[in-house]
């Protein structure tokens, strides 16, 4: 957890782009990319960019969206959800929705890999077999056949 500051006026806890890059283990740059992307809004201090809690938790949720496969097209529009109605209630039917997505492509890539995993095992099969049969000293045989 970054060591938050405080400013006096507001007593509201803020973030430096270091403690957030720090915490998440993300690159400035990266930080910035999101805030580029519309994606995260820190406030202004000259040209020092303050973070709120609000910025720390929608990095979080953007990390998350990240490691579930989501473009970061998909994860703004779950973030502006909230942001638009101020309720979760869209956001996590928008979210429902978009975890089934995900699902169903991952459940297609799964069963893609395993065609293909299918495939390796018997084309290994095929050239131990012709090794095992003394393939191995003949010249001019090519490829294992493909059926």
């Amino acid at each position: 957890m970054p060591s938050p500051r405080r400013p006096e006026a507001t007593g509201r806890v803020t973030y430096s782009i270091s403690d957030l890059a720090r915490e998440f283990a993300l690159t400035t740059r990266a930080i910035r990319f999101y805030e580029d992307c519309g994606l995260v809004r820190p406030d202004r201090n000259g040209r020092a960019r303050i973070y709120g809690e609000r910025e720390r938790v929608r990095i979080k949720l953007i990390l998350r969206g990240k490691r579930l496969g989501l473009a970061l097209a998909e994860i703004r529009e779950l973030l502006d959800l909230y942001d638009a109605t101020r309720s979760e209630r869209p956001q996590l039917v928008k979210f429902l929705q978009v975890l089934a997505q995900r699902r169903a492509l991952l459940e297609q890539q799964q069963e893609d890999v395993a065609i293909v995993l299918a495939e390796i095992d018997q084309l290994e099969r095929q050239c131990r077999r012709r090794l095992r049969q003394g393939a191995h000293g003949r010249h001019g045989q090519g490829a294992p056949n493909q059926n």
